[in-house]
C-alpha cells in the first residue's frame, strides 16, 4: 500500500471539492482529492445548467464540471479515483511526534493506500434517494432510472413517468420531453397545496406550458410491476388511500439525497438525517477537518451548484488560515 502526504486532502470532486482545490492550490498548499465515482459530481449527471454566474445557457452542466477539473488539475492538484473508507485522527503517543496534539494531522485510508493531511476537507456530497416503492430495487436500470440524462435516449416514444417536485425533478421531466411522448410528473400533495412544488416559478410555467408533460396530483407511487422490463405501477391517493393502475415504459425519481456520510460515523458530528454539522466558518468539532457542499448540513438545504462551491471557497479559505494562523485554533 502506497503512503502519501499532504497540506490538504479533500474527499469528493463535485463543486464544492473541486473549488476548495484551486483555491488551496492558489495558496500552494499541497492538495490531493479523493472521488470515489467520476469527477464532477451529480452536475455530471445533469443536462444543462443555467443559474450559475457567468454561464450562458447553451453550457452543460458537465461541460462546466470538466472545465472545473481541468482547472484545478492545471493548478497542481492530484485528482485519485479512490474511495475513502476510514479516516481517523493520526496523533501517536510518541514524544518527538512533531504536532501539538491539538493540531495532530488527519489519517485516511483508501483500498490503494494511506494518506496522511495536515487539513482535511469533506465534500463528499449525497446520493438520490430511493424511490420507497415495492419493486422498485428489482426494476432498477430496467425502468427504473435516477438519472433522465443518462437513459432518456432509451425511451424515446415511450411513456414515463417523473416523481419529484423539486428543481431537478422538472428539469428532468422537461429534458424527457425530446424523447418520450407523454411525460407524467407524479405529485403527492394536491395542486392547491402551497407545498406542491418546491421548484423555482419559472421550471413550473416550463413544465405546465409543455403539450407532453402532464401532472399526476395527489399520487404516489405504491408498486412497481413488469416482466423484464417495467410496464406499470400502482398509483396511490394519500389523501383517501385509493389505488389505481398506471401503464408505463419507465420511471425517473427524483426525491432528494442522502448523504454520503457511512464512513465518517463516528468521526464527527452528524445530524440526525447524517449530513455533517459544521460552525459558520465551515469547521467541524475536529480542528483542521471542514466540510463543504451538499454534505454539510446548512448547505444540503439548497441543492445548488452555486451554493456548494462557494462552501469549497470558504472551507479552502478557512483551512490555509489554520495552517497558517496558530490563534485559529
Amino acid at each position: 500500500m502506497s503512503k502519501r502526504n499532504t497540506d490538504v486532502a479533500i474527499i469528493g470532486a463535485g463543486p464544492a471539492g473541486l473549488t476548495a482545490a484551486i483555491y488551496t492550490r492558489r495558496a500552494l498548499l499541497s492538495t490531493v482529492i479523493f472521488e470515489k465515482r467520476t469527477p464532477g459530481g451529480q452536475l455530471k449527471e445533469t443536462e444543462c445548467i443555467e443559474n450559475f454566474p457567468g454561464i450562458d445557457e447553451k453550457t452543460t452542466a458537465p461541460g462546466l464540471m470538466d472545465q472545473m477539473h481541468r482547472q484545478a488539475e492545471r493548478l497542481g492538484t492530484k485528482v485519485l479515483l479512490e474511495e475513502v473508507r476510514e479516516i481517523a485522527v493520526d496523533a501517536p503517543s510518541d514524544s518527538r511526534y512533531p504536532y501539538p496534539p491539538q493540531r495532530a494531522p488527519i489519517r485516511l485510508v483508501t483500498a490503494e493506500g494511506e494518506c496522511v493531511a495536515r487539513t482535511v476537507i469533506i465534500a463528499s456530497g449525497s446520493r438520490p434517494r430511493p424511490l420507497p416503492a415495492q419493486g422498485a430495487d428489482r426494476f432498477k436500470g430496467r425502468g427504473i432510472s435516477y438519472c433522465a440524462t443518462c437513459d432518456g435516449f432509451f425511451f424515446r416514444g415511450k411513456r414515463v413517468l417523473v416523481v419529484g417536485a423539486g428543481d431537478s425533478a422538472l428539469t428532468e421531466a422537461l429534458y424527457l420531453t425530446r424523447f418520450a411522448d407523454w411525460v407524467g410528473i407524479v405529485v403527492r400533495h394536491p395542486e392547491q397545496d402551497p407545498k406542491a412544488f418546491r421548484a423555482s416559478r419559472i421550471l413550473q410555467d416550463r413544465a405546465r406550458a409543455h403539450p407532453a408533460i402532464h401532472f399526476l396530483w395527489n399520487r404516489t407511487i405504491d408498486e412497481v410491476r413488469g416482466d423484464s422490463f417495467v410496464s406499470e405501477v400502482t398509483l396511490r391517493n394519500p389523501s383517501t388511500g385509493s389505488r389505481e393502475p398506471c401503464a408505463i415504459d419507465g420511471v425517473f425519481v427524483s426525491i432528494g439525497h442522502t448523504p454520503e456520510t457511512d464512513f465518517l460515523k463516528g468521526f464527527v458530528d452528524l445530524d440526525q438525517r447524517g449530513y455533517v454539522m459544521t460552525d459558520s466558518m465551515l469547521r467541524t468539532h475536529i480542528p483542521g477537518v471542514f466540510a463543504a457542499g451538499d454534505v454539510r448540513a446548512f448547505t444540503s438545504r439548497y441543492a445548488q451548484a452555486v451554493i456548494a462551491a462557494g462552501d469549497g471557497a470558504i472551507a479552502a479559505i478557512e483551512a490555509e488560515r489554520y495552517l497558517s494562523d496558530p490563534s485559529s485554533l
